[in-house]
């Protein structure tokens, strides 16, 4: 299309990148760019909208650089689909709720709840904006749990504008009218109906049972939370003397403080000890006599072939206690030494018969921290001889939360949990099945998914003892001694939610009913934070909220997200849907890989190495960053050097020289009626035609890595080969010719900058608006010209150029300084191409005589250089 006068006074002189995120970004918002459009949407049905569960980032402390990686790689997905002509239902949530919240308002204003205190109004924290950081419990300042929760709120809103500001200033074509908060009353509303409903179902249900135990954030910890770390320990070898009085067996033990709570030994049944199964030991110093057992997952080759069951070390512990059975056929008995601060409780358990053993408990080890107690006993057990060497210490994995300072520790409570197939084959027959269904990029994640499901030891635990989050909706009735009866749950109406049952009645209850006899009491405990989180599909779309936005967007096209919680977002996600609907939330799971330092190491804020993005985008622009993350292909770990980002770098020059080549493009008039004519550039549209098609094949199976690198090769043979060949005759109006560069150069344009645009978000939008109307992100993905040409006069005269410019260079004469004669041989199948781009040859290299001859090599084999003129 002819360029207009007014449109030509738009180019700037000298196009830059700076400013743009600011002006585009408003420019969208102004213009509902992205909006989605629900009328469109409804037309059009569910295969005309593409969704996306877009992951919703915690509120708790700042974005890092993985956030604009795994992000970028979404976004650029999202502009394609809108381009191919879908309505995009691309929305943004914010994680409020659960622990990294709670701890960062505690540092952030030194302060720390305390649920038995009084709310007072107009509290003032005591660091007020956080700039004196307080770690320690002892330095922060207890408060109500109204009061803590108003800080969180106050705190993830502040957290949440400055997300929302870098997500936009990176070009995020997010719909920012379709947002969530995981702590909203609309999200608590959905969270306790979806957890009702597994309530009615049989699908969630309350245990009491060996739980594992974060001492420092006094909370429940579910096994997709754990992770391991090396820690120091030694062997200790212990004798258990055998109860006949025949002799002793020895144990080795990293944790000789459980030794009160030794509930049994334990011995492979094909082991060194298996004589010795059925026989009866006594706990030395302590005095409970207790029976050796036999079980497969005892090691016959580790330690001494025997080892100690206590209530409870490890998780090993917790298998052997739900299986082994006396020779009464009686169920091990549960020890608990452990309180839920960590430290050892006041009274020795009932199996310490000793009365010497019960005194010298309360004296050394009741309160002790568990390094405390374990010296303590160490010491009691050397000076009784009855621990017979200590070895040397080595490092073994221990569990952590993953978010934890400390081990975990295994202790009973009463928690809430739903069920997820790990005690369950149908469960787990369909949770397979549906991540079969799924299409997974790339494929080979799936089988991490697989793994976690075929590994499941446990059924999910979803409650957490703590305050910031989704209440769990429930009371309990308590009888006439005000004990908690657990078989009367009470559950509120589905029209009441949300609900507090620390605050709300239940129904045919008063007030004055709380915590008295015959009345009842709250739960008070949150759901976890992956259980607010494996609804976001449901929270996005409006399930049970907004029936037409939900018919419209379920199941989701995309779930994008990173490959280290595939085992707690992708696959709670997952279970949820399965149990409510019986299928798969999505049809696509996207997963990055990880962003890394120089050294290969995965950033994390443990480590150190966590580069913050801000800084990143304002020097080198939006652009250039995001180009950097679309280079990498999903799954495969990208590195990342602040010091020397050259990929950012070259993503810079490339959007600098979309902007200088789309002005010099639009510098050639195209007249009216213009048509290609000439076969060099019916080569270059046909050669463009196929990265079209081959660009489009990548975006379809998300490897939009591949769409770029296809892009941009063809943008730069372009700019610096076709551009310099053709510019000549596109000057020249007297030229016939002059027509068909002008329109194929405008076409090309049209054509990369709708390729690049979902990478290049600001530079193809600022280019685009030189020239023609609306955004280049709402303008149809292009589709192949069909001009039919042959793509080996564009290769050929490239190779010519380079051949002409290097021949000037080795003569040291300017690429300007004129020819009067140049010979090129090349093989016969190349002279036919050659000769079609011969006027152009000639006028790019200032040739007057171009000669063209056949041979086996490709060859500048002669240039004259004219003669300079005197002046």
């Amino acid at each position: 299309m002819p360029a207009s006068e007014s449109t030509q006074n738009q180019i700037p002189d000298k196009p830059v990148l700076e400013g743009l995120e600011a002006k585009w970004d408003s420019a969208w918002a102004e213009q509902g760019t992205y909006l989605f459009d629900r009328l469109r949407a409804a037309q059009a049905g569910r295969e005309g909208v593409y969704s996306i569960d877009t992951p919703p980032p915690t509120a708790s402390g700042s974005l890092h650089i993985g956030h604009v990686f795994s992000y970028t790689h979404t976004d650029v997905k999202a502009r394609y689909e809108r381009m191919r002509g879908k309505t995009v239902f691309y929305p943004m949530g914010w994680d409020d709720n659960g622990l990294p919240t709670e701890r960062r308002v505690q540092n952030y204003y030194g302060v720390r709840c305390d649920p038995s205190l009084p709310y007072t109004p107009d509290f003032v924290p005591p660091f007020e904006g956080g700039d004196n950081k307080s770690s320690r419990a002892a330095d922060q300042q207890p408060i109500s749990r109204r009061n803590f929760i108003e800080l969180c709120e106050r705190l993830t809103i502040e957290d949440e504008k400055q997300f929302e500001a870098l997500f936009r200033q990176l070009g995020l074509s997010v719909d920012w009218t379709q947002t969530y908060r995981t702590i909203s009353d609309d999200t608590i509303r959905q969270s306790q109906l979806a957890f009702l409903r597994n309530i009615e179902r049989g699908e969630a249900y309350q245990a009491l049972a060996p739980t594992l135990w974060d001492i420092d954030f006094r909370s429940a910890i579910a096994q997709a939370e754990l992770e391991d770390r090396d820690q120091q320990a030694a062997y200790h070898t212990i004798e258990f003397p055998f109860a006949d009085g025949s002799g002793s067996i020895a144990i080795d033990t990293t944790r000789p403080e459980l030794l009160p709570a030794c509930i049994a030994l334990v011995t492979h049944p094909e082991g060194p000890h298996k004589h010795l199964i059925g026989t009866k030991v006594t706990t030395p110093f302590f005095g409970a006599e207790i029976e050796i057992h036999g079980h497969h997952l005892a090691q016959p080759d580790k330690g001494t072939g025997a080892a100690m069951v206590c209530t409870f070390g490890d998780v090993t512990d917790i298998v052997w206690w739900r299986e082994l059975r006396t020779t009464e056929d009686q169920p091990l008995p549960n020890m608990t030494t452990i309180g839920l601060d960590g430290r050892f409780l006041p009274e020795a358990p009932s199996s310490v018969a000793n009365s010497d053993a019960i005194a010298w408990y309360a004296e050394e080890l009741a309160g002790k921290t568990v390094f405390s107690a374990r010296k303590a006993i160490v010491e009691k057990l050397q000076a009784t001889g009855d621990m017979t060497a200590v070895g040397k210490p080595f490092n073994h994995a221990v569990k952590f939360f993953e978010k934890g300072d400390r081990p975990l520790e295994i202790v009973s409570t009463r928690q809430w949990y739903i069920r997820n197939g790990a005690r369950d084959g149908e469960l787990r027959d369909k949770l397979l099945a549906h991540g079969q269904e799924l299409a997974w990029h790339p494929e080979f994640m799936r089988v991490r998914y697989e793994n976690w499901v075929g590994g499941l030891t446990g059924d999910w635990l979803v409650s957490r003892q703590r305050f910031f989050g989704v209440p769990i909706p429930l009371w309990y009735a308590l009888d006439e001694n005000g004990e908690r009866d657990y078989d009367r749950v009470l559950t509120p109406d589905a029209a009441t939610l949300p609900i507090d049952p620390t605050t709300d009645v239940p129904a045919g209850y008063t007030e004055d009913q709380r915590g008295v006899p015959s009345g009842f009491e709250a739960e008070a405990d949150i759901l976890d934070t992956w259980a607010t989180s494996s609804l976001t599909p449901q929270l996005a779309g409006g399930w049970q909220r907004d029936e037409e936005l939900w018919q419209l967007t379920a199941p989701f096209d995309l779930r994008p997200q990173g490959q280290d919680i595939i085992r707690t977002w992708l696959f709670s996600t997952m279970l949820r849907s399965t149990l409510e609907d019986d299928r798969t939330p999505w049809r696509n799971a996207a997963i990055s890989g990880f962003i890394v330092d120089p050294d290969r190491k995965k950033m994390s804020k443990s480590k150190g190495n966590v580069v913050t993005p801000a800084d990143v985008l304002d020097a080198h622009g939006s652009d250039a960053v995001r180009y950097w993350a679309a280079s990498s292909r999903l799954g495969m770990d990208a590195a990342f050097d602040p010091q020397n980002p050259t990929q950012v770098k070259i993503g810079r020059r490339l959007a600098i020289k979309v902007l200088n080549a789309a002005k010099f493009v639009l510098s050639f008039p195209v007249p009216e009626g213009a048509q290609v004519t000439h076969a060099l550039d019916a080569s270059m549209l046909t050669a463009l035609d196929d990265v079209v098609v081959e660009a489009t094949k990548a975006f379809d199976r998300y490897d939009a890595a591949r769409a770029l690198e296809l892009t941009e090769a063809f943008f730069w043979t372009f700019c610096d080969d076709y551009l310099e060949l053709v510019k000549e005759r596109a000057y020249d109006q007297t030229d016939v010719g002059q027509a068909s560069a002008a329109l194929s150069l405008r076409l090309a344009l049209s054509t990369l900058l709708r390729l690049l645009a979902p990478v290049l978000s600001f530079a193809t939008e600022e280019s685009w608006s030189w020239f023609e109307e609306g955004s280049v992100h709402t303008a149809a993905w292009p589709t192949p010209l069909g001009i039919d040409g042959d793509p080996a006069v564009l290769a050929a005269a490239s190779e010519a150029l380079i051949g002409i410019r290097r021949a000037k260079t080795e003569a040291k004469a300017s690429q300007k300084t004129p020819v009067s004669r140049a010979a090129i041989s090349a093989p016969s199948v190349k002279l036919d191409a050659l000769r079609a781009a011969a006027d152009d040859l000639r006028a790019v290299g200032r040739i007057a005589e171009l000669e063209f001859s056949e041979s086996e090599e490709f060859a500048v084999t002669a240039i004259e250089l004219a003669p300079v003129e005197a002046s």
